[in-house]
Parts: C-alpha cells; sequence; structure tokens
C-alpha cells in the first residue's frame, strides 16, 4: 500500500514540476468536504441546485435516506438506508438525501424544455428506467422501470428541436429511441444504427457516443474514430464522408476522451438574416485502443496528447489536429461563458474502468479557440479519476466532484472513494470588477428571433468595448462527456451608454430551436474578457 501512495504523491510532485514558479492561474476552493456519495453523475437545475448521484449497489453511502424512504435494495437482502443521490443547494451548501430505487450506474441524461431532469437507463434495475426530478423545494425522483423499449447501459442522451431526447446507444444497442413516451407510436419504437455497429471494436471503444446537435437540426455522432451526420426524423444518414480521426487513438469509453460543440456565433450587425451559422466540433484526450486489455494485465499505457477540430457544416471538412500540454484519458470538458474550453479531471495512464487508471491529472488546462493556445492552471490536490464529474455553474466557477475507481465505497485504496466537492475557478474571476446585469429589467421567457434589451453595470475604466453576449446550456455530465452541452454568442446590434457606468446591449435570441433548442440557458454579459454571473432565461 506504500508503494501505492508512494505513485500518487510522485503525480503530486510532477503536477507541480510541470508548472513551476507560473502556477498562479485560476484558484481552487473546497465547497464541501462530504456530500455522501460520490458525484458519478451531475446535473445543474435552473434553480441554482445541483442534482447528483452514482449507483444503488455500490453498498452503505455515508448519507442516510430519510426513515420512511428506508428500502431493501441491497444485492444481499440487507436493509439500506443509506441515499444514493442528493441535491446540493447551491446557495446555502445544504445537501438533501433523495430516493433513487432503479440502478443509476453508467446511465445518462437531460433537461426537458420545462427544466424538468430526464434521466434514462444504468444497470440491473435501472436498464431500461426513464426517471424525472422537477425543480423545486422539496421535489424527489419518480421512475417508471419500463420507460425505455431497450435497455440502455453507457448510452447518450441529445435534447432536440422538439424537444424529445434522442437516446442513442448503449452496450450492446446499436440503436436509438426517444423519450419521454407520448401517444406517438414512434416513441415505442427502436430504430436501428448501424454505425454503432461498425464502429465497435473488440473492447467497444465506441460507449457513451458522443452526439452533438447541428445546426441545420441533424445529429452528429462520434464513436472511436468515426463521425456521420444523420437525420433521425428519417433515419438516414446524410453524411459519412467525415474523415478519420488522425492518430490511431480511440476516444470513447473505455478510452475515454472528451468533445464539445465549440460556441456557435450567430452573427454581426452585417450578417444575413437566416444564415444558419457553422458548428465545429473538438474532441480531446483519449487512450490507444489496447490500452484497457493492458490496464486489466497491470500495463499503465501513456493516455493521448492530442486534440482535432472538424468544422461538421464544411463542405470539406478535415481534422485540424492539435496537442494539449499533458496527456489525458477520462478528462473532461467544458465551454467557459467566455467561449474558452476547459480540460479537467482524469489520468496520464490507463483506461476507464475500475482500478485501471494511474498518475492523477491534478492541472486543469485552459484552451483559448480563438488561438488554439493551451494554458496551465492550478493544480487541485484531489485526484480526480474515474467516475468524476465537472459542471459549470451560474457564477463562472466550475463545481467538480466525484472519482471513484473502485467497485464500492472504499476509502483505502490507491484512489478512494471521493464524497467531496470543490470548486475551480478560472482566471477571468481575479482579472478585475465584473459587469452585472440589471435582474429587474432582464426578461427570462424569450422567444426565437426576439429581440432583447440586457442593462448591465460596469465598473471598467476603459469603456465598453469588447463587450459580447453569451448563452450557455446547462450539461448533464458523467463518463468525461457532458449531454446537451451548448454555446450561443448572440447577434448584437448595439451597445448603449445610459450613465457613466450603465449600459444596455441590444440583441437578438438565436433564430431556430436547431441552433438553441427549447429551455434553459444562462445567460452572460462578457466584457474585455469577464463574464458576469449568469443569468437564468427561457427560451420557447
Amino acid at each position: 500500500m506504500e508503494a501505492k501512495y508512494a505513485i500518487v504523491f510522485s503525480a503530486l510532485i510532477f503536477s507541480l514540476f510541470i508548472i513551476g514558479e507560473t502556477a498562479t492561474t485560476g484558484s481552487w476552493k473546497l465547497l464541501k468536504k462530504s456530500i455522501g456519495i460520490s458525484a458519478m453523475h451531475t446535473q445543474l437545475l435552473p434553480n441554482d441546485r445541483v442534482i447528483m448521484f452514482d449507483r444503488t449497489d455500490f453498498g452503505q453511502s455515508k448519507i442516510l435516506l430519510p426513515e420512511e424512504s428506508c428500502t431493501d435494495i441491497s444485492p444481499d437482502d440487507k436493509i439500506d438506508c443509506s441515499a444514493h443521490s442528493v441535491e446540493l443547494n447551491l446557495l446555502d451548501r445544504k445537501v438533501r438525501p433523495l430516493t433513487v430505487f432503479t440502478d443509476t450506474w453508467c446511465s445518462s441524461g437531460s433537461l426537458a424544455p420545462d427544466g424538468m431532469l430526464l434521466q434514462s437507463g444504468g444497470s440491473g434495475t435501472g436498464q431500461r428506467a426513464v426517471r424525472t426530478f422537477r425543480p423545486c423545494a422539496n421535489c424527489d425522483w419518480t421512475e417508471d422501470q419500463k420507460g425505455l423499449v431497450v435497455p440502455r447501459w453507457y448510452a447518450s442522451n441529445q435534447i432536440l428541436p422538439n424537444g424529445k431526447v434522442i437516446v442513442v446507444g448503449g452496450r450492446g444497442q446499436f440503436n436509438y429511441e426517444f423519450i419521454p413516451k407520448s401517444s406517438l407510436p414512434s416513441d415505442f419504437k427502436v430504430f436501428a444504427l448501424p454505425f454503432l455497429r461498425e464502429t465497435r471494436d473488440a473492447v467497444e471503444n465506441n460507449l457513451y457516443p458522443f452526439t452533438h446537435l447541428s445546426t441545420d437540426g441533424n445529429l452528429f455522432i462520434f464513436a472511436n474514430t468515426k463521425s456521420i451526420l444523420f437525420d433521425y426524423i428519417n433515419n438516414r444518414v446524410v453524411r459519412n464522408d467525415y474523415p478519420v480521426m488522425p492518430g490511431g487513438v480511440s476516444r470513447n469509453y473505455p478510452s475515454t476522451g472528451s468533445s464539445v460543440l465549440l460556441p456557435l456565433k450567430l452573427g454581426s450587425i452585417n450578417s444575413t438574416i437566416g444564415a444558419v451559422p457553422d458548428a465545429e466540433v473538438f474532441i480531446c484526450g483519449g487512450a490507444t485502443p489496447n490500452s484497457y486489455i493492458s490496464a486489466i494485465k497491470g500495463t499503465f499505457l501513456p493516455a493521448a496528447k492530442s486534440c482535432g477540430r472538424l468544422m461538421i457544416t464544411a463542405k470539406e471538412p478535415k481534422w485540424v489536429m492539435e496537442e494539449m500540454p499533458i496527456e489525458r484519458v477520462m478528462g473532461d470538458m467544458l465551454l467557459l461563458p467566455t467561449g474558452d474550453v476547459l480540460l479537467i479531471n482524469g489520468a496520464k495512464k490507463g483506461a476507464a474502468g475500475w482500478y485501471l487508471g494511474r498518475e492523477p491529472v491534478l492541472n486543469p488546462v485552459l484552451y483559448k479557440p480563438e488561438s488554439s493556445n493551451f494554458e496551465l492552471m492550478q493544480p487541485s490536490k484531489t485526484p480526480r479519476m474515474y467516475h468524476s464529474t465537472a459542471i459549470l455553474i451560474a457564477d463562472g466557477r466550475v463545481l467538480v466532484g466525484g472519482s471513484n475507481p473502485n467497485s464500492n465505497y472504499n476509502f483505502t485504496e490507491m484512489f478512494p472513494t471521493e464524497l467531496s466537492v470543490e470548486v475551480f475557478s478560472p482566471p477571468y474571476l481575479s482579472s478585475g470588477p465584473r459587469p452585472k446585469i440589471n435582474l429587474a429589467k432582464l426578461k427570462t421567457e424569450i422567444s426565437y428571433k426576439e429581440p432583447i434589451s440586457i442593462g448591465f453595470v460596469s465598473k471598467k475604466k476603459e469603456g465598453i468595448e469588447n463587450v459580447s453576449v453569451t448563452m450557455v446550456a446547462p450539461s448533464f455530465n458523467t463518463h468525461s462527456f457532458s449531454m446537451n452541452q451548448r454555446m450561443m454568442v448572440l447577434k448584437i446590434n448595439q451597445v448603449r451608454q445610459v450613465t457613466r457606468n450603465y449600459h444596455v446591449i441590444d440583441c437578438f435570441a438565436p433564430e431556430t430551436p436547431n441552433i438553441a433548442p427549447p429551455g434553459h440557458y444562462l445567460l452572460f454579459v462578457v466584457q474585455n474578457g469577464i463574464p458576469s454571473r449568469g443569468s437564468w432565461m427561457h427560451i420557447s
């Protein structure tokens, strides 16, 4: 065991060494020493509360359910009165235990247009379950054990322009279906998706496929090294000419990399009305196809340093390859309000799976799409390995939790079960005064194409140049993929100075649900690279 801890200590020293004296960017703060469970799945709700859960068969957690909710969900017939899901209130940091019965292990989720968390699949009793959670003061999970037509384990969800959610793939499932179910016959059908069978290799490096809604309304799907553009309405591939991602690296579970759709720029004053913005996908990290089997046998291969950008709307798309400063597998990629990408969590060696990762990557990396620059951030003191999560929250910080590469709650292993949650503050939070949105005069319910006026206070002395407005969709994060993550840079008509420090931005809501599916978004005013606190808006 001493040798194991020596490895962790060495990784900490290495992390500090590679940054040296320049480690001054960003900062960390412990938010909660324990939430009682390990945050394997995480979703921010529009009431600024965070739903987190792991799996129901981990054994006794460190937070108890109310006595009336105590139930037998343990495989060895012992009464498990502990919770496996919690609600974290970001305003007062209180944790409320929630009751979930069906097994949520390696499941998927989306926010419905009304703000309800729609969550699907899992293992065992949860493999066909659809669970819902409404954002209200004392709400709890509602579960339908037959909400899916077929079992879904390691599937991906994506909210669609019509408000429905498509559930893609899962172990042994080369197909898709839609939730929530309605009276439509199509809701109770399973549609074949041969692409998932074609991209599967010996260790299924295509689980949790990366799904991104393109700006034309079709679905971009990436699995292993290949990708397609898919018309889910007519069940047909509309584009299969995307090149294979170079490098010989697998990017999906268990050779787990991560993926984001880069910010959608909705135009300037002179842009054409009705123009469809380009869509570009960015994929980083992962591992060689044999890393999983090699790690099982005790050899932990280096993770990938490579990243790739692909303009999926281009006539002749080509991968533009770049390189991170650190290898990373099981890392998370998050869109920040500024349009930059944060890479966080993960390991330098191994693959996703119990006990299969080595050498934690403690340093987040900030990527600037405009310049293709990577910048190392301050390291955390807590390894976040397999089953860790990260999400953007309304104040512009990143909430980080989880990490449990063990088959149960185990606090003595090399990488113990982690019950804490912390926050990472990007450099923009220490770069000067933030613009402040006038909430009293901000519309919170908007329609497509609608003009929006946003009042904000600025204490910047240099004036009001370099102002933008961004809308960010809250994502469901698990297994290094933030499902439904999306950002729009709104079209600005003008910025008006009303008083010395008070200004009004006249801009426009996104034009179509293909660009911004209906639902809740965090709106930010960004001035000279510093974002305001996010304000919730609902588009329908």
